[in-house]
């Protein structure tokens, strides 16, 4: 609340005010990045993303299937093709080892999602992208405070987003941000972000007056939401060690009914350290997982499956492809539970929520 207030006080109640400059200046300092933007959504981060590549209609970007719409929709509004690739069993992320076939002459991107805080296999993408001369735009909306070999998710890509919406695990109600990691995009990103005219320029003294010089639109969040988004800042690394020992406890407390074939928990690979946005259980079928969050939910417990495939979704089967099998996706989203998981969860919640699950499969 101070925070808020004194941004109320200060009478810059719209947006790239002081605490919007405080936050930007955050994250270049901790992803080492070439700017960082705020914006109100991680969807307008990545909108701008596609605008800053060039995207044409036609052209296609590859990107999972389980995701979150925006993913795509950045995309498909400039006219491109999201070609949908397989997940992984393990991360439930994009198969790297499908991309390479997924790649034509008309690629033109490769948008990784890193799926509950946990890394794709970036090594070899950014590999797979030098090949192919092909952009890297990561979709880290959920990777905030993770890292792959110990290096910060958002600071692989060309470009990256990340998100503050209330779901996740630093919060501004509605907010994102847009990391831009290559030089060559730097100038004509903040243009864009300021509507299309040279706003930023004028104000460090590079032109005299400034005008409408681009394409662009309004994408900046009020001052008030980067001033609740600052606070969050400050503590963020408390917030996700106590999310990071809820994990564990989850996962500690979960292990016999893994070992008795009645759930699957989540895989981290060696070099990934996840940040704990979210624990999730795989079950058996859809059937069991139906009943099961019945059975949960009548015992005053919430949990949720994820998304629905884009490919089989009317809008991915109007505007985009597959490559390849999507068994994996498809047969991990029916399966998948997401248990509760927020900053006020308790142990003894979780333990609560823990006994509930083993009475069912007992």
């Amino acid at each position: 609340m101070p925070y808020i207030q004194e941004a109320i006080e200060r009478k810059h109640l719209s947006g790239n005010g002081d605490f919007t400059k405080r936050c930007q200046t955050w994250f270049e300092s901790y992803l080492g990045c070439n700017k960082a933007l705020l914006t109100h959504s991680c969807t307008a981060a990545l909108e701008i993303a596609a605008l800053l590549v060039n995207i044409q209609p036609e052209d296609e970007v590859i990107m999972p299937s389980y995701t979150f719409v925006s993913t795509a929709n950045a995309f498909v509004l400039r006219g491109a093709v999201p070609v949908f690739v397989d997940i992984r069993p393990d991360t439930l992320n994009i198969d790297e080892s499908k991309i390479e076939s997924a790649i034509t002459p008309k690629t033109k991107a490769i948008v990784p999602v890193h799926y509950a805080g946990v890394s794709c296999e970036m090594k070899i993408i950014s590999s797979l992208a030098e090949k192919y001369h092909l952009t890297v735009i990561e979709d880290a909306a959920q990777g905030f405070m993770a890292t792959y070999n110990n290096k910060a998710l958002g600071s692989f890509g060309q470009l990256a987003s990340i998100s503050f919406h209330e779901t996740k695990n630093v919060l501004c109600g509605e907010g994102g941000i847009l990391i831009i990691n290559s030089p060559q995009f730097e100038d004509r990103a903040e243009i864009i972000w300021e509507k299309g005219t040279n706003r930023s320029q004028f104000f460090q003294g590079r032109v005299d007056k400034y005008t409408w010089v681009d394409i662009g639109s309004s994408y900046l969040p009020s001052d008030i939401n980067a001033a609740f988004l600052w606070a969050q800042l400050e503590v963020a690394e408390m917030i996700t060690q106590k999310r990071i020992h809820l994990w564990n406890l989850y996962h500690n407390l979960l292990r016999d009914l893994e070992a008795k074939g009645e759930i699957r928990r989540p895989i981290i690979p060696n070099d990934c350290k996840h940040n704990a946005h979210m624990y999730y259980i795989l079950l058996s079928d859809s059937a069991i997982r139906s009943d099961l969050i019945n059975k949960l939910k009548a015992q005053g417990i919430s949990s949720v499956f994820h998304y629905i495939p884009l490919h089989s979704s009317p809008a991915g089967m109007k505007f985009g492809r597959v490559s390849g099998d999507m068994t994996l996706t498809d047969e991990n989203s029916k399966r998948l539970l997401r248990l509760p998981m927020f900053p006020d969860l308790t142990e003894e919640h979780l333990t609560y929520v823990v006994h509930a699950l083993s009475s069912f499969f007992k």
